[in-house]
């Protein structure tokens, strides 16, 4: 049987995941779901954001459903990245999935008649660039203090995150870097850029700087079929592309890696501390990733079924109140998974 390994984590990760597990189940999910102890409260009770044991667990997971990492009493950085940074770089999970699809017009803060609709793909690499942590700070708290944070890419992590965004295109990869003004860093993704695009001679190619293609996004977000950029820039861009949709309570991610097959998804929006517990947290996101996470693991009718019953609750309203409606997060659960049994 699929072994999902199941990690709400904190906050708003804790009510929305149980939601998501409610439409798989509804959906027909035949997995067996096995949640582990991972959050703030085991971290300040043990000083280990993950324990060994549960690391093994973890390491022999199908896949894995995240919730959402942090918590107001801890401000210790190394407890985020002990839990979610470590998963991806050790695990490595190098292709991070962001998708960005307009279920209802209503939703962005753009108006547009273009019937295409916004649906792109950013295709973010997850374990380099400036979230390694190389750096350091000099002469700390005095006024001559220095800091340091290093920007890596290696010749392996850029050319193979090029060469899945071809994989997964449909019309047009366009490539966002900042290559005029990060000449070392932008060297080598120009150079292994145009060197995998010449191996993709049908699919339709394009640079832009990044400050360019944020403007791009606001001007017209439907002239994009897959972007692919580095590991800040995918995190910056992500968030854009979520609000363009309808805001970062309905934006899926996933973090894969094509060859060991290993993979984490999770919504985007965080631990929300400001709107935790109350039942208002919209589970959309964490429901879209479990979809994601089914069609990774190559049920894609099953994964088309949840897309179609999210689109369907978003059109009749029945959702949380960012999007306009009025339900809690378990009622808009519910009228997801009921879509799926009808």
């Amino acid at each position: 049987m699929t072994k999902i390994a199941v990690l709400p984590c904190d906050g708003a990760g804790k009510e929305v995941v149980p939601e998501a597990i409610k439409v798989l189940k509804a959906a027909g999910a035949d997995f067996d779901f096995e949640e582990y102890e991972v959050n703030a409260d085991q971290y300040l009770r043990t000083g280990e954001p993950i324990p060994a044991h549960v690391w093994g667990e973890l390491e022999r997971a199908d896949a894995i459903l995240f919730g959402a990492v942090g918590d107001p009493r801890v401000s210790d950085a190394a407890y985020l990245a002990g839990v979610l940074l470590r998963l991806r770089f050790e695990l490595d999970l190098y292709v991070n999935l962001r998708p960005a699809r307009l279920y209802d017009d209503r939703l962005s803060p753009l108006r547009r008649d273009d019937k295409r609709g916004i649906d792109l793909l950013i295709v973010r690499e997850n374990t380099e660039g400036l979230y390694v942590g190389m750096g350091g700070r000099f002469k700390k708290g005095t006024d001559h203090e220095v800091a340091i944070q290093e920007d890596l890419n290696t010749y392996l992590g850029v050319t193979r995150i090029l060469e899945y965004a071809f994989g997964v295109a449909q019309r047009e990869v366009v490539m966002v870097d900042k290559s005029n003004a990060m000449t070392h860093a932008g060297a080598l993704w120009q150079q292994q850029w145009k060197a995998v695009a010449a191996k993709h001679p049908k699919v339709k190619t394009r640079h832009l700087y990044v400050d360019a293609a944020a403007m791009q996004l606001v001007r017209d977000p439907t002239q994009f079929d897959v972007i692919v950029t580095g590991n800040l820039f995918g995190d910056i861009l992500s968030d854009l592309t979520a609000e363009l949709i309808g805001g970062m309570g309905i934006a899926p991610s996933g973090n894969i890696n094509p060859q060991t097959g290993r993979s984490l998804f999770e919504p985007v929006h965080g631990t929300a501390p400001d709107i935790a517990g109350r039942g208002v947290v919209n589970p959309i996101g964490a429901i879209l990733s479990a979809s994601m996470m089914v069609r990774h693991l190559g049920q894609t009718e099953m994964a088309n079924a949840i897309e179609g019953a999210v689109e369907s609750a978003i059109r009749a309203g029945e959702c949380t109140r960012d999007l306009g409606g009025g339900l809690s997060t378990r009622e808009v659960g519910d009228a997801v998974a009921r879509r799926l049994k009808d």
